[in-house]
């Protein structure tokens, strides 16, 4: 692996699991293998070098969405995204970049996250207007609202996981979510 890919990579594990702050340059050196000559070569810094990652991470996330939100009718292909395989207790690598106040705090960092919020809100949108359009779900059903409402659970479960140490607060609100999708069909 090339040593741009490992920088890369390093950043987007530690992002994920220490925050910006605990990503010093000298721990991405240390877990991409990579010199202080060589991040520097390829990277201005280690802003610059973490929006690469974040942005990774991002189409990432994007990718693995749109494996789910392809085929199907639109309800299986929402029951498919958020039944989708996870680290649950890690946490969704964009959703814990929100409360990382250095993150948020810079616009050049921030935008990568809200880009890819704003694209699973809009791909859900379209996907439940889809499904009003084919009778799944009621004419009467907000699109824009339903998905909003399916991305905070989705990252309220990882919350609450987390502060539970155990995937089952999570599995209960997916579950709950899919319940209640169900139920307006």
């Amino acid at each position: 692996m090339e040593t741009v890919e490992r920088l890369i990579r390093s950043t987007q594990e530690l992002l994920w699991e220490r925050g910006y702050v605990g990503t010093s340059p000298k721990a991405i050196q240390i877990a991409a293998d990579a010199g202080q000559g060589s991040m520097y070569h390829h990277f201005s810094g280690k802003a610059e070098l973490a929006k690469a990652a974040i942005e990774r991470s991002g189409a990432e996330l994007r990718a693995a969405a749109e494996e789910q939100f392809t085929e199907g009718t639109a309800a299986s292909r929402i029951t498919a995204y958020l039944r989708r395989d996870r680290e649950v207790l890690k946490g969704c690598r964009m959703g814990r970049l929100t409360s990382d106040p250095d993150v948020m705090a810079d616009p050049v960092l921030r935008a990568p996250v809200d880009e890819t919020f704003a694209w699973i809100r809009s791909r859900l949108a379209e996907i439940i207007a889809e499904g009003k359009k084919s009778g799944e779900y009621p004419k009467s059903l907000d699109a824009a609202k339903t998905a909003a409402t399916i991305a905070a659970v989705l990252q309220g479960g990882y919350v609450l996981a987390r502060a539970a140490n155990s995937a089952e607060p999570f599995d209960l609100a997916i579950e709950g979510l899919i319940d209640l999708l169900g139920a307006v069909s």
